[in-house]
């Protein structure tokens, strides 16, 4: 059973656990701003894309408290790291043009974490062309949209973008996607910046056509919050989480600690995946409150964006904006 992620950090994770080594060609950094820890995963050459089956690229991970989406002010720290993070990919000029595309199904809540940061991001190309003299000069040009998906419209959503991206002429695109999760608690409490593009749906096994520098011929940030895990996944680490409790409190050396040990993990994934295939064999799983946190999510990577590509405005005048 394949493990759905879309997480390099995750992957990583896999990847030693599975190997028992280091992935080659792959570097690791980490540093904490208070409760919020920020890693950072660098694939640097082919031996590593291939372990990790990514692109060589960077991708930054924020992981942040889950009180973060009801708290106006941890909300506002989380937006400053990820423009700090941002920044430091975006290799362009302040005078330079930027496409931010919110990916995902705005009918479906979990998947509509794109189209709702489209529509908290401050766009002024459209200003800047019209009323050039009103505009402060430190103001970016910046457009947006939300192309939908395959199943709405009936054209792939690279198709789409391409087709802006010729019209418009922007120098960077920002991609902003829901994406899925291996593990539970990194359910809509990580953020994941990557400079190698996106491939919408692929951690739901719905992979579509990829969006990238290779495809778009212009550099591609891509920006995504795992807002689903897999049941099968799920299932699985629950079983695995009553099988380690029932082997520490059984006795060693006995019959029942001896059968439980010899449980073969990778038979019991076969397992659970054959017996939801009748019921269902693509079950994602989210929290309830997922409209809540969504819309706390979107909020936070819009300013993050907004801040990021508009260095003139503070935080406050972001807010004002987004009001």
């Amino acid at each position: 059973m394949g493990i759905r992620t879309d997480l390099a950090v995750e992957t990583k994770e896999i990847y030693e656990k599975e190997n028992n080594k280091m992935v080659p060609g792959v570097k690791l950094l980490k540093k904490e701003e208070g409760d919020i820890k920020i890693t950072t995963v660098k694939v640097e050459s082919e031996a590593g894309e291939k372990a990790m089956k990514k692109p060589i690229g960077t991708y930054v991970t924020i992981d942040i408290p889950k009180y973060s989406y009801y708290d106006v002010a941890a909300m506002d720290k989380v937006s400053r790291l990820l423009a700090e993070s941002l920044t430091k990919l975006i290799k362009i000029d302040e005078s330079m043009t930027v496409l931010v595309v919110g990916l995902g199904n705005w009918k479906v809540t979990p998947d509509a974490l794109g189209p709702k940061v489209i529509s908290k991001t401050m766009v002024s190309r459209h200003l800047k062309e019209l009323i050039p003299d009103s505009i402060d000069e430190g103001i970016r040009p910046v457009c947006a949209i939300a192309p939908g998906v395959l199943g709405l419209t009936g054209i792939e959503t690279s198709e789409i973008i391409k087709g802006v991206v010729e019209k418009t002429n922007p120098n960077l695109v920002i991609c902003i996607d829901a994406l899925a999760s291996r593990k539970l608690e990194r359910v809509n409490s990580t953020i994941q910046i990557g400079t190698s593009g996106i491939s919408p749906g692929s951690g739901v096994g719905n992979k579509r056509m990829e969006i990238s520098e290779k495809t778009l011929g212009i550099p591609v940030i891509a920006i995504g919050v795992p807002t689903v895990v897999d049941a099968a996944t799920m299932a699985n680490d629950t079983i695995d989480l009553v099988l380690d409790e029932m082997i520490k409190v059984s006795k060693e050396g006995s019959s029942f600690y001896n059968m439980l040990k010899t449980v073969d993990k990778n038979e019991k994934q076969k397992m659970i995946e054959e017996i939801l295939v009748p019921y269902s064999e693509n079950v994602m799983v989210t929290p309830k409150d997922v409209d809540i946190i969504i819309e706390a999510l979107a909020k936070i990577i819009a300013n993050g964006i907004n801040i990021a590509l508009q260095p003139a405005l503070t935080i406050e005048d972001i807010n004002k904006y987004l009001l």
